[in-house]
């Protein structure tokens, strides 16, 4: 899932007749401070991070005057929140608020099905709602084939005991958020806080958009909204992890999925589910350093393994490669093969002088290990365990370079 900033998120719902307060995006204090000026009201300044409870790090702040908004702004743009650097502020209409509710749409994957969750506490979060005031909270499954119905969402509101205009408006906003998230593929659209206010309007203050990225390609309007592969990632991806998701985009045959360490100084490509966790365990157990984690799988393509492999290496730091799968998965061995063999001699790599140990076992299995080995890279099959290739490898290693140094 790759979630939107928020300005992005209230464009969409805003197109889908979803009431959103202004709100402008500003890269200075300067910025900031021309648009508090010109609109001549009271303003919110929140940081544009793809994480939430900003309000907690103090990246939600309010400003009255053009000077206020450029001092706040100037000291959001020099924080960190929850690993994300700020760049961008959003400049927004400050609301006046008379009742703060809160509405999400997301999937329960238990029951595999859409689940629209309400309350008439808004700003928090719905977790300890849940535990707090169970009786202020309404969850309501919703059958994907006939969609959500305007009654069910007026019956949601009517339950939580919104009446009159209030009832009204909220339950076409239900409705209408319901078809975006549809429409977008969205594993969840959240409005925390939907807010009444004392002019007895119905506005979505404040919006989290999240969209599978595996229907990116059905969404070519989003493009440049959402960073693909940034679901998997609880800080901003690396330039590094940026290029591997292209690589893997660039070919929809087989998966991969490149996470970069701090330090290290093996090149890892693992693949197997739990047999991927069981090799990185397995080399720290015997004192082994991960530069990097690639799971592969599902029969990658030779360009596409290739691809991977010169990516693995180009960490600086690696100095060796270790590349295992689980013996049950279907990965065609000798075309892994041909893509990591491809690629380490384009890179120019000795492997006498920078350890590559594999060890795959499944299909055409006879013919990688030839290829392997007739690029003198040391191959086992499944008459070695996981966790000894990988011992083995973590002592070609200390070998390799006791030797040269």
């Amino acid at each position: 899932m790759g979630k939107l900033l928020e300005h992005h998120s209230k464009r969409i719902i805003k197109q889908h007749n979803v009431p959103v307060p202004l709100n402008w995006v500003a890269s200075t204090g300067q910025e900031a401070a021309e648009i508090t000026k010109q609109f001549g009201k009271r303003v919110v300044l929140k940081a544009l991070v793809p994480v939430g409870k900003r309000g907690k790090h103090g990246a939600i702040q309010f400003a009255s005057t053009a000077e206020e908004a450029e001092a706040l702004t100037n000291q959001l743009l020099g924080m960190t929140v929850r690993y994300f650097p700020v760049d961008q502020v959003l400049v927004e209409e400050c609301l006046d608020i008379a009742e703060e509710w809160y509405v999400s749409i997301t999937l329960d994957r238990n029951k595999q099905l859409p689940v629209i969750i309400a309350a008439t506490e808004g700003g928090v979060e719905v977790e300890e709602l849940v535990k707090r005031q169970p009786d202020r909270i309404r969850m309501v499954h919703v059958d994907p084939f006939t969609g959500l119905q305007p009654y069910q969402a007026k019956e949601i509101w009517s339950d939580l005991g919104l009446t009159g205009k209030a009832l009204v408006q909220a339950s076409d906003i239900l409705f209408k958020l319901y078809d975006v998230c549809v429409n977008y593929d969205c594993d969840i659209l959240e409005i925390n806080p939907l807010v009444l206010t004392r002019t007895g309007e119905v506005v979505a203050a404040a919006s989290v958009m999240g969209v599978d990225d595996a229907a990116a390609s059905r969404h070519p309007e989003l493009k440049g909204m959402v960073e693909v592969g940034g679901e998997r990632s609880w800080r901003p991806l690396t330039e590094l992890e940026k290029q591997m998701v292209a690589v893997n985009d660039a070919d929809y045959r087989g998966t991969a999925r490149y996470t970069e360490m701090d330090g290290g100084d093996i090149g890892f490509m693992c693949g197997g589910g739990g047999g991927s966790l069981l090799c990185f365990d397995a080399l720290l157990k015997h004192g082994g350093s991960p530069a990097n984690y690639t799971e592969t799988g599902g029969n990658p393509p030779e360009e596409k393994v290739y691809g991977l492999t010169k990516g693995i290496l180009s960490k600086p730091g690696v100095k060796g490669l270790f590349v295992a799968h689980n013996i049950t998965n279907n990965t065609q061995i000798d075309v892994m093969a041909r893509g990591i063999v491809k690629a380490i001699q384009e890179i120019g790599i000795d492997p006498q002088k920078f350890p590559v140990v594999v060890r795959e076992a499944g299909v055409n299995d006879e013919e990688g290990k030839r290829i392997f080995e007739a690029a003198n890279i040391t191959y086992f099959g499944d008459d070695v365990t996981i966790e000894t290739a990988a011992r083995l490898m973590v002592e070609r290693m200390k070998e390799v370079y006791a030797c040269q140094s």
